[in-house]
């Protein structure tokens, strides 16, 4: 018995090598295959080639294959990237990813030559300057649309129930102010463009900001998450930890499961408690989808709007000396609920989709009681009952932002029933 225990145990040794040895030498055949390929091309294309080039385009055509978001950056992208990150650089103000062969914009950038032109999440780009975009790779796109400041571009956009229209834009110098921010009433209004650098530091300036000027009465904040394409992980980690008490905020779990992450909330709440609103739609995409999918399964915020884009994949930054950089998908997403971003994204608590809001009373003002024969006078003093009349009929105005507008009236209404609830 023991002879044949041996036995078993050697001839399992014996496979397993022999496997791994035939694994590589398939490996270094299909290496030989991409070097007699790459030979033919430079000895027999039609065109002279540049080794650099082809070398290049074959690393990048390997990455993309993975997945849109998996790519090479040459010296000159990776430092184009690094200035993006710190919140300046030159373009056209979009965030983009390819999608059946087509550009495919996510976002674009608030006050950006893109935004002012009016491209929208969801948008396809099938031209530049008359050039298909069909057989581009996406760095190879982005790297078209990139050029000098102040020179044009001619973008032909396809979207959905319209007929495909040119757009040219001017390309411009990009300098994001990450955080924003305004006050609404009696409600903070807050809106993040994008996690970068400066994102967490310049959301605590603006709350204080509206804490001054509300004088600490403000009822809530709406923060504002849509059109946001993402960032930085750790920046959406620490927004969503300034309205968090406690609990995970995100995890992320690659191949492995030792690569597996977690990232948790410590205390503190630059709100106190009160209310909170997040809006997003189909442009909020990674980083604002781990934001708002952690204060939702924290029940912190209610999420008002679309269904986001569902980019739920980590992408890791590995630099190769002298060459610039490789941005490799490593992991992917999981909100605290253990739910996965990828291409489900989140789902707002209550579906609003932007809309145009117009008054269906036909005429002028309507008759009020005030105005009948004989009417009883209240308590009010005429000034103040017509100042109220006059508050009504304003109230009936065209919203200009509608999910914003429905935001604003939760918050409030929220903080009145807490209010009546604890007096």
């Amino acid at each position: 018995m023991l002879r044949t225990l041996s036995i078993g145990v050697m001839s399992l040794w014996l496979i397993v090598p022999a496997t791994a040895q035939a694994a590589s030498n398939e490996t270094f055949r299909q290496l030989e295959l991409f070097g007699d390929i790459f030979e033919r091309v430079r000895n027999f294309y039609v065109d002279e080639t540049q080794d650099e080039q082809l070398i290049e385009d074959a690393i990048n055509g390997m990455l993309s294959s993975l997945d849109p978001h998996s790519s090479y950056l040459n010296e000159k992208n990776f430092r184009d990237m690094q200035v993006q990150t710190r919140g300046e650089f030159g373009g056209l103000g979009i965030e983009v990813t390819m999608e059946q062969g087509l550009v495919k914009i996510v976002s674009p950038i608030d006050e950006t030559p893109a935004a002012r032109a009016g491209l929208k999440a969801n948008d396809f780009i099938t031209h530049l300057d008359g050039t298909q975009v069909l057989g581009l790779s996406l760095s190879e796109a982005v790297e078209r649309m990139r050029g000098r400041v102040d020179s044009d571009i001619i973008l032909t956009i396809r979207r959905e129930g319209v007929e495909p229209f040119d757009v040219t834009l001017t390309r411009d110098v990009v300098k994001i102010q990450s955080v924003r921010s305004r006050v609404e009433g009696d409600v903070g209004y807050v809106r993040i463009t994008t996690f970068n650098e400066q994102t967490d530091t310049g959301l605590s300036r603006e709350i204080e900001k509206i804490n001054a000027e509300l004088g600490g009465n403000m009822r809530g904040l709406v923060l504002d998450l849509r059109n946001n394409p993402g960032g930085l992980l750790d920046q959406a980690v620490k927004v969503s930890d300034a309205f968090l008490e406690r609990g995970e905020i995100v995890s992320t779990r690659g191949r492995e499961q030792s690569e597996a992450s977690r990232f948790n909330a410590a205390a503190g709440d630059l709100l106190n408690g009160k209310p909170l609103v997040v809006l997003v739609n189909g442009g909020s995409a990674s980083a604002s989808e781990i934001v708002a999918g952690a204060l939702q399964d924290h029940r912190r915020a209610i999420i008002l709007g679309t269904q986001s884009f569902g980019k739920g994949s980590v992408q890791t930054i590995v630099p190769i000396p002298g060459h610039g950089a490789m941005r490799l998908t490593t992991a992917k997403y999981y909100t605290p609920s253990g739910i996965s971003i990828q291409q489900t994204g989140i789902t707002p608590d209550i579906d609003v989709p932007q809309s145009r809001v117009e008054p269906i009373e036909a005429g002028g003002r309507r008759t009020r009681e005030a105005d009948l024969r004989n009417a009883l006078t209240g308590d009010l003093a005429p000034d103040s009952a017509s100042d109220a009349a006059a508050a009504q009929d304003g109230a009936n105005d065209t919203p200009d932002d509608y999910q914003l507008t429905r935001a604003l009236d939760l918050i409030r209404g929220i903080s009145l029933y807490s209010f009546n609830t604890v007096n």
